[in-house]
């Protein structure tokens, strides 16, 4: 537990509210349960508040700030509240079994809100290097946790799938026997209002395409469908209705590219087309026009049919690439259109075509997440650098390490929440 919420216990415990709240500490922490990871999970046992609540601007789940008690003794409400936002996402189960209250409040998910409007944000790292298992990775706690299986059946574990997180939800994109499948897990809350659930599917469901998201909402664009046509077609995900909605198509189809937000505007790159050409333009969308605009030469590192998407990150709206071939970083110069070599990889991204290889913004960091064979076995390696100014090679950072866990990353994203 942090000196934070070491404080907040002890704050929690004192004044004349104690004695009214400790039935409901005693009953709150007898009905909690630990998940074989140490991920502290809770039954859904404390209400979501009444109507005096405030809503956390997600399918109506409310916290109710109503009550003759103050949060922590000797502080308005208003304050304690943002006391409490600067708690660790990994602390937020022990936050929930001090009282009743504090239990209300977690399980509400109203504390990621309050920490998205004062810009604080924790970047978890979720990946899964077995098709069957996801897990997180909090490197300001140097924690691991696994996530509960996803209730899919088998096709949908072993098949090829897609991952993005979008405010609080981690989705998950696969083929299950019948058609493709949307997966959601949402990583605020307790109990019930925390977990997988059935996505709504896409307008026209789709895999190898290119995605990003930023804020609440999320683009996906091209791949291919059930029958293997590649597609033109784009959507935008609305964390906040669960909705999707159709986007103006993109001037050509094009499947396994790769998607980003840069300057406000989302960016496809990369990939093959319709003919099995690769592709060396690129295409804009701007969100106020809803206009696709082509970029000529955008990435001229062409795909093969046996290689990985573009693996691209933006950073501080700096755009960087993985030259997989040569192991090599790059950097996109948006006035000139051109890429230069700033450094090398701390892993190899050539012995497999790019697979296996996460390259991803973490805030303000770039992050590689690729496997590595030592001494003691075969293990996952998070690695990261934040690009200044000097163009001074990158210094890699070993952010942590998954032990024994193989070579081979299936999916990757970053949740900032």
């Amino acid at each position: 537990m942090s000196l934070l919420v070491d404080a907040i216990r002890i704050l929690s415990t004192m004044g004349p509210h104690h004695s009214g709240d400790s039935s409901s500490h005693h009953h709150d922490h007898s009905r909690r349960r630990r998940t074989s990871d140490g991920d502290d999970e809770n039954d859904d046992g404390a209400g979501n508040g009444g109507s005096n609540g405030v809503s956390d601007g997600r399918r109506g789940n409310r916290w109710s700030s109503s009550s003759s008690s103050p949060l922590i003794p000797g502080l308005p409400d208003d304050i304690a509240l943002n006391c409490l936002a600067l708690a660790g996402r990994s602390d937020h189960g022990s936050l929930a079994c001090l009282n009743a209250r504090f239990r209300s409040l977690i399980k509400s998910g109203y504390l990621y809100e309050l920490r998205r409007r004062m810009d604080v944000a924790e970047n978890w790292v979720y990946l899964v290097c077995d098709p069957r298992e996801w897990e997180a990775f909090d490197p300001g706690a140097n924690r691991w946790m696994r996530l509960p299986r996803i209730p899919c059946d088998d096709c949908f574990n072993h098949a090829d799938k897609e991952s993005l997180a979008v405010g609080p939800h981690l989705l998950v994109f696969g083929r299950e026997l019948r058609d493709f499948a949307v997966w959601t897990y949402r990583s605020v809350g307790l109990g019930r209002g925390r977990g997988w659930s059935r996505c709504c599917p896409m307008n026209r469901p789709r895999c190898l395409f290119a995605s990003a998201s930023s804020g609440s909402i999320a683009i996906v664009a091209g791949g291919s469908d059930k029958t293997g046509a590649v597609l033109g077609s784009a959507e935008l995900y609305d964390v906040e209705t669960g909705c999707w909605e159709l986007l103006p198509a993109m001037h050509a189809p094009r499947k396994l590219c790769s998607g980003f937000f840069m300057g406000g505007k989302f960016y496809v790159v990369g990939g093959m087309s319709g003919n099995r050409e690769p592709l060396t333009c690129g295409e804009e969308y701007d969100l106020q026009s809803r206009r696709w605009r082509r970029i000529e030469g955008m990435y001229p590192t062409a795909s093969d049919a046996a290689g990985a998407p573009p693996l691209v990150a933006v950073v501080d709206d700096q755009l960087y690439a993985v030259e997989y071939r040569t192991n090599r970083l790059k950097r996109y110069d948006e006035e000139r259109r051109s890429w230069a070599a700033v450094g090398r990889l701390p892993v190899r991204a050539d012995t497999s075509n790019g697979w296996g290889l996460a390259f991803k913004a973490c805030g303000r960091e770039l992050l590689v997440v690729g496997g590595q064979r030592g001494p003691e076995g075969e293990s996952i390696v998070l690695s990261s650098w934040r690009p200044g100014g000097g163009g001074a090679a990158p210094e890699w950072k070993v952010l942590g390490v998954k032990e024994h866990a193989g070579v081979f990353v299936y999916n990757c994203a970053i949740m900032g929440c």
